[in-house]
């Protein structure tokens, strides 16, 4: 399958891409697809589990903390999962 095929997957919201995500994870647990077609929807939810993860990887790097110094001043910095 070619990247082609999948080129609107880079202008979905993540919230879209979620939503398509579990439609087809749906359709594959149920098993209401044949195999061809299983194959082809098991590709396109890899593309669009890697579009959302790189969604919240941006987001989580636009996200700042907001400080409090002990002078009073505000201040951001940089997201940290770690702190």
């Amino acid at each position: 399958m070619s990247d082609d095929k999948h080129a609107d997957i880079a202008a979905m919201s993540f919230e879209q891409a979620l939503a398509e995500l579990e439609a087809i994870v749906s359709k594959l647990e149920k098993g209401e697809i044949g195999l061809e077609d299983s194959i082809d929807a098991y590709e396109r939810g890899a593309k669009l589990k890697d579009h959302c993860e790189a969604k919240l990887k941006d987001a989580q790097l636009k996200v700042e903390r907001i400080k409090l110094g002990p002078d009073g001043a505000v201040s951001a910095e940089p997201f940290d999962p770690a702190s």
